[in-house]
């Protein structure tokens, strides 16, 4: 591509120039001029705090990413509460959702990392799993029960066996 004028010239002197400087933004140099501009729109128009023309602090680029991680369609899920999580099982290039049926003995942590501990009786053996309520291999989470319990963690479930592992259910939730 020839320039005519010695303005042209310089315009596209200078456009080379910005396509190979260095993104502010991500950081990184774009390959393409279109593709990084294009690229570049994307990461500040995604980001609700951006402002036109402002650069994004790395805490609100991850706040923007866990926004759009977390998922939306999980119910109200309270201590006590008896749940069923589908859990995502791969075996070889077979996928499979395995229900996981107990009691939920503990919640932790919030957003993106919110966690909840399920214990159930498999076979006359106590087992406790730890699911990330946001996490892919997380199908689904369907409360069955409401239990009424007077406390945050109930470890105290662990040293129970037979009925006196029974919650009593809630009926106001």
């Amino acid at each position: 591509m020839a320039a005519d004028t010695p303005d042209q010239a310089a315009d596209t002197a200078a456009a080379v120039d910005t396509v190979t400087e260095v993104d502010p933004v991500t950081e990184l140099e774009p390959v393409a001029g279109v593709g990084a501009a294009a690229a570049t729109a994307t990461l500040v128009a995604e980001s609700s705090a951006a402002s036109p023309g402002r650069k994004l602090s790395a805490k609100e680029l991850i706040a923007s990413f866990e926004a759009g991680q977390l998922k939306g369609d999980l119910p109200e899920i309270y201590v006590g509460d008896t749940v069923k999580v589908g859990v995502r099982i791969r075996e070889g290039n077979k996928e499979r959702v395995q229900p996981y049926e107990g009691v939920v003995i503990a919640k932790r942590h919030g957003g993106l990392n919110e966690t909840i501990t399920v214990r159930r009786i498999f076979q006359g053996v106590g087992v406790e799993r730890v699911f990330m309520l946001h996490s892919p291999q997380v199908a689904s989470v369907k409360v069955e029960r409401r239990g009424k319990v007077r406390r945050a963690k109930l470890f105290y479930l662990r040293d129970r066996v037979g009925k006196a592992t029974r919650v009593k259910q809630r009926f106001d939730r």
